[in-house]
């Protein structure tokens, strides 16, 4: 069958249309799309049908069902968007997680060279304290795991995303890191009690492991290649809806107890208010597609994210 492919303005993607056999799936569709236009690799694609009377847009084409699912025949039009130069998630999440890896570091162990050598500061060649080495390695382990949980643990329901999210993810991590870095390594760091120190590294490795083990739960939700959503349940997901991202948060609670810096709190709340959208989302969704009715099971969970407030 012949698909004419338009723009969203309306405008022919390409001019003739696109030939496909009548048993083809979205993705052959786009490998079509993609052999007439080399730019427009697959991952690049997005293919709606056109909106029915009254709606704005109309409903987004999966790569692994037939066109013939959404009733697509000969002669029918079907909509393009180009969604810009694309990168791999795994991509993303390795260089999001190893710049602030690398970005602390260098105020650690060259402390004369950049407190004493560029910002012409007193003692900067001194031994560093307890709570610095000890923030050094917890800083360091945490992006440790999450690279190797971003090859080993985690599995992603898109391969790409748009280029422009590792910008963004970048400027935002590697920023935070070497400016949290900068304070906590300072030679006027002034570091909080032993008790409350120890007490604050010990709840955030604590925290640290629970994420590992939320993250591996949630890698093994869907077997078999099964599809769609499905509730988390197990440790702590039996009373948080995103305990992932809880256990994310406090783990930074915990490293900021310990090492008293403004830069890590505000690292700590901007995460915070991200990762609270998403729950909110989630829970929502969730609440919404388990109801209880016809057989489904009904989702509920004590809190959204952050137990015992939230």
């Amino acid at each position: 069958m012949k698909l004419k492919i338009v723009s969203r303005s309306g405008r022919p993607v390409v001019a003739d249309g696109i030939v496909v056999p009548n048993d083809a799936k979205v993705s052959d569709l786009k490998r079509s799309l993609h052999a007439l236009k080399k730019k427009l690799y697959p991952s690049r694609q997005r293919f709606t049908t056109s909106p029915a009377p009254g709606e704005s847009r109309g409903i987004v084409l999966v790569d692994d069902k037939s066109l013939n699912d959404y009733g697509l025949e000969d002669g029918d039009t079907i909509v393009f968007k180009d969604l810009g130069p694309q990168v791999s998630y795994k991509a993303v999440f390795f260089f999001e997680y190893l710049g602030p890896l690398l970005a602390y570091l260098p105020f650690y162990f060259m402390r004369r060279e950049i407190y004493g050598g560029i910002f012409g500061i007193k003692n900067a060649g001194k031994a560093p304290l307890e709570a610095q080495t000890l923030a050094m390695y917890f800083h360091t382990a945490h992006y440790v795991k999450r690279i190797l949980e971003t090859f080993f643990v985690h599995k992603f329901s898109h391969a790409t995303m748009p280029i422009f999210n590792l910008v963004r993810n970048c400027s935002y991590y590697w920023t935070f890191g070497a400016f949290m870095s900068y304070f906590i390594n300072h030679p006027a760091y002034t570091p909080v009690g032993r008790t409350q120190m120890l007490a604050g590294f010990a709840f955030s490795a604590v925290m640290q492991l629970s994420n590992l083990r939320c993250h591996v739960i949630l890698a093994n939700l869907r077997k078999d290649g099964q599809k769609g959503y499905v509730i988390p349940s197990g440790f702590l997901f039996n009373y948080v809806t995103c305990a992932n991202y809880a256990t994310e948060i406090y783990q930074w609670l915990g490293f900021n107890i310990a090492t008293q810096s403004v830069m890590g709190y505000t690292f700590m709340c901007c995460g915070a208010a991200q990762m609270m959208q998403w729950a909110i989302a989630k829970h929502a969704r969730l609440r919404k597609l388990f109801d209880g009715k016809d057989g489904r099971p009904k989702f509920r969970r004590a809190f959204i994210l952050l137990p015992p407030f939230f």
